[in-house]
């Protein structure tokens, strides 16, 4: 590689490093504890008591209460709301309901109920508080909506630009010494120089995954606007310029239900999306079903079922987008392996947080030093030190 490229990539990396690194680090702090949202949760707030253990809330096993009832426990909670959305869990009878004063509501008027369905009572009222609350807002928008999700999805483009680039800076730098050489006895910039190489190619898999599947994340807003926009809108046709369908003339979900599971036989719903918001049309239940396996789960197939006849309108699997993005969520907090990936995610975590912070303080000494010396050092793979 020419001088002139290697200090054209040295640019390109010192740059994209610096404007995402911050950013990177609060990610890398706030995702943390997300990882174990949920033994956190189970920690904090116990197990809730249920009526049948083990029995899953998706599925329609005897004794589980029908959808319609559920729905009416919910709605007497929310006297004058009208339901968003209701979704299941595969191990327990627990599941949530999600009301709001109208369809069209934003998020932070919806009010979310845990119920037993095979108890019909009331668990919890889910509140939008606390600290994992917090954490999650501030690791997923910073508290700005949208444009907050959208600069975040800009900070990872820039943190897998800086990969890229650290990896082409990284073979010629390394032609000269071995794969995991710590010259420690040399000065402490060198020492931390060789720190940042060693475990940032060591993670160099993990960063990827996990920045690649965060820029995703960030963009679940216009993707999702994109499957209405197609996929949804062409299901939905001869609904078109059909008026919106009360709340009253809501018909039964038992009976939607069961023409959904006709439609996708042997799957389990993960949620139904009410007539009015985002994830149906006017006039539909939108029920999503999901695969059998910890690697499918994510993929979905809609079902959209007439919410006043109860039946059949259309089911398609999701486009390649919206698989992109069900994929990439469990994947970006390590939720595909239990504890034991858990766990490794948040290795994972710890060691970038050391690759960024001596990024930060190779910085912070490359500013007494010329640029022309930092590509000398590169290109004479790493025998000429550039004077401090």
């Amino acid at each position: 590689m020419t001088q002139r490229a290697v200090r054209a990539w040295y640019f390109i990396h010192k740059w994209s490093s610096l404007v995402c690194t911050v950013f990177l680090l609060m990610l890398c702090v706030t995702g943390l504890p997300l990882i174990f949202h949920d033994e956190i949760d189970r920690l904090t707030g116990g197990e809730p008591d249920v009526g049948r253990p083990g029995v899953a809330s998706s599925g329609n096993a005897p004794g589980l209460l029908p959808l319609d009832r559920m729905l009416d426990a919910a709605l007497a909670e929310r006297a004058g709301e009208v339901p968003v959305f209701m979704a299941f869990d595969n191990t327990q009878p627990l599941m949530t309901v999600t009301t709001a004063p109208s369809p069209d509501s934003p998020v932070g008027d919806m009010s979310l109920m845990i119920l037993d369905r095979s108890t019909g009572a009331l668990v919890s009222l889910e509140e939008d508080s606390g600290v994992m609350h917090f954490l999650l807002q501030l690791h997923t928008d910073m508290f700005l909506g949208l444009p907050g999700m959208l600069f975040l999805g800009l900070m990872g483009v820039l943190f897998l630009v800086a990969v890229v680039s650290g990896v082409v800076l990284y073979a010629p730098f390394m032609r000269r010494l071995g794969f995991g050489s710590l010259r420690s006895s040399r000065s402490t910039r060198v020492k931390w120089l060789d720190y940042h190489n060693l475990l940032g190619v060591v993670t160099l898999a993990w960063v990827a995954v996990v920045g690649l599947t965060g820029v995703i994340n960030t963009l679940a807003t216009p993707i999702n606007e994109a499957w209405q926009a197609n996929e949804l809108a062409e299901m939905t046709r001869a609904y078109a310029q059909a008026q919106p369908l009360p709340p009253a003339r809501y018909g039964s979900l038992d009976i939607a239900m069961a023409a959904a599971r006709e439609a996708v036989p042997g799957a389990n719903p993960q949620f139904i999306g009410f007539p009015g918001g985002d994830y149906s049309s006017n006039h539909h239940y939108a029920i999503f079903f999901q695969g059998d396996t910890p690697l499918t789960e994510g993929l979905l197939t809609s079902v959209l079922i007439d919410a006043e006849t109860g039946v059949l309108t259309d089911a398609r699997p999701m486009p390649w987008y919206g698989k992109a993005l069900a994929l990439s969520q469990p994947l970006h907090f390590g939720d595909y392996g239990g504890l034991p990936l858990k766990i490794l995610w948040a290795m994972m975590t710890l060691v970038t947080i050391v690759v960024l912070g001596s990024g930060l303080y190779l910085w912070q000494g490359k500013r007494r030093v010329s640029a022309r010396a930092h590509v000398r050092e590169v290109t004479s793979g790493g025998v000429l030190e550039p004077a401090e």
